[in-house]
């Protein structure tokens, strides 16, 4: 089977969830596979490994309207055509335009796979003026055969698209997150701690946490939220002093995953507030390194997390309050989330996510 994939998501990131996911299912097609990547000169200095895998680089276009996009279209799928035999499946890596009017005019089957639906849940943040949710609406209702990286974004998909659900498959995500690394010099806490792991856009709930934590503070005067992103800027610096917590927050804005695993190993919990996910990749090396879990009661997070977590109402700060006190005083119940996390992240991995992609690919050309 010969499947081209478009590397777009090879020039937009370095290193990222997406062009991993990709490097993970490439690297695992069968052997009788014939896989093509184009991918632009890029900032991604890796491409997956497969040992029929083919690469094609071509020249990055700034994206033109109406006209210009089509001959744009015609001249990527000419150079790709003259390099490659004809494709029988098209999985292109993210919602760009390009191509997709060529491939339905030669009758080339279109796999996409949808990651959230995050865009249109909050699009008084992320996306105010509607373009993305655009490029990524025309993408779907131009693919032959949708993959989902949950049930909960299948859902989602399901309510704002007149899709036959049959052509909608779920793709669970993995890590290979490991929690073995080599011990280094990192600095641990010598005080107890919660551990918050990623970004902290309005969506992620960081500010609901940081109220939750100051209501901990005079039942844990020692407590710890120990943040790895980005440093806190001028907005979450006010929030912070304003809730007294000057104290009681560590920010490392840089972590290796070695240490970044020690950080888990040693958490009182780790805690994941966030509104909308459409996986959510640090539960799993949360449980996979052995840290208990608190995480919101809604979107994707119950899927991932199964029994193994504490879960709450993001939208109550009571709730998420009481859940850290919970853990903090009760060192058993974390024990038994501890042993569950193990066993739930087992239903994770790379290989079924890789085989269940492959079952998507052949139902296409059935």
């Amino acid at each position: 089977m010969h499947i081209l994939y478009d590397g777009e998501i090879y020039g937009a990131q370095k290193v990222g969830g997406i062009s991993r996911y990709f490097d993970n299912i490439i690297s695992r097609l069968p052997p009788e596979f014939e896989p093509t990547l184009t991918s632009p000169r890029s900032r991604n200095e890796t491409h997956p490994h497969h040992p029929n895998l083919k690469i094609f680089n071509y020249k990055r276009f700034c994206f033109k309207p109406g006209r210009v996009s089509y001959w744009l279209e015609k001249y990527y799928f000419r150079a790709v055509e003259a390099t490659t035999n004809n494709p029988q499946i098209f999985h292109p890596t993210y919602y760009s335009l390009l191509t997709r009017q060529e491939f339905k005019e030669k009758r080339c089957p279109i796999v996409l796979t949808v990651y959230d639906m995050i865009h249109e849940a909050f699009p008084h943040l992320i996306d105010k003026d509607g373009q993305f949710a655009e490029v990524k609406r025309r993408a779907i209702l131009a693919s032959d055969i949708i993959l989902c990286i949950s049930e909960s974004t299948k859902n989602d998909l399901l309510e704002r698209y007149p899709l036959d659900e049959n052509r909608v498959f779920i793709t669970h995500l993995a890590t290979e997150f490991n929690p073995y690394l080599e011990e280094g010099d990192y600095f641990i806490p010598s005080r107890p701690f919660f551990l918050y792991v990623g970004g902290r856009w309005s969506y992620k709930n960081f500010n609901n946490l940081l109220i939750a934590l100051a209501k901990i503070v005079p039942k844990i005067p020692d407590v710890l939220l120990c943040v790895v992103g980005s440093p806190f800027n001028s907005t979450e610096k006010k929030q912070i002093g304003e809730l007294n917590l000057d104290n009681h927050i560590e920010n490392f804005s840089y972590a290796s995953d070695a240490h970044l695993a020690k950080l888990y190993r040693n958490c009182v919990a780790f805690v994941y507030p966030s509104l909308y996910e459409g996986f959510g990749i640090p539960l799993l090396e949360a449980m996979i390194c052995q840290a208990p879990i608190i995480a919101s009661n809604t979107s994707s997070f119950p899927e991932v997390v199964g029994d193994a977590g504490l879960l709450f109402d993001p939208t109550s700060v009571v709730n998420l309050a009481d859940r850290l006190l919970f853990m903090f005083d009760n060192p058993a119940e974390r024990d038994i989330l501890i042993t569950k996390g193990l066993e739930q992240v087992k239903h994770f991995s790379w290989d079924k996510t890789a085989a269940q992609t492959v079952e998507a690919y052949r139902s296409v050309l059935r």
